[in-house]
């Protein structure tokens, strides 16, 4: 991911969006590393469920150290921690643990970004291409090339027709 993110970077990003699954105090800490690095806000929006949000039966345990969890159980399966960060790793806002929620914050994206950038910018005064450099092509590609499967069928020059 680092790669991928000094694209970004390299595109100027104001706002880094990272949905994700976990809850860690460690995602907090990453996310604060992006903000710093980017030098752009971080929004991480972090699901956040309990057990009866989730269909009904089988019942099951939720790992083996756990009693049986029942549908209508108020077991935290996903404990959130959405947060918003700044530019300088300063949180705006969360990380939210206590159940579902919605916050705001007020970005001001004309004034932090170039301050944080003129302290650090990693595609900027503090990037070595003469050393390193990142080469990204974002022409359309396919996905999935198929190299060994027989041509089923030639045109009248003798060239598959159909991939």
């Amino acid at each position: 991911m680092p790669l991928l993110r000094t694209s970004m970077y390299a595109k100027v990003i104001e706002i880094y969006c990272a949905p994700t699954a976990d809850s860690g105090d460690t995602w907090v800490s990453t996310m604060t590393h992006v903000a710093m690095e980017g030098g752009c806000y971080v929004l991480s929006p972090i699901q956040f469920c309990r057990r009866k949000d989730y269909p009904s039966p089988p019942e099951y345990l939720y790992s083996p150290s756990e009693v049986l969890v029942t549908p209508d159980s108020d077991s935290i399966i996903w404990a959130g921690g959405s947060v918003i960060i700044s530019p300088h790793g300063e949180i705006l806002a969360g990380p939210n643990y206590e159940g579902e929620g919605l916050f705001t914050a007020d970005l001001d994206v004309r004034g932090e970004i170039p301050k944080a950038k003129f302290k650090f910018d990693v595609v900027g005064h503090y990037s070595r291409p003469d050393i390193l450099n990142l080469t990204v092509n974002n022409r359309p590609l396919v996905p999935v090339i198929f190299t060994s499967s027989p041509c089923k069928s030639k045109d009248k020059d003798g060239e598959c027709k159909d991939m």
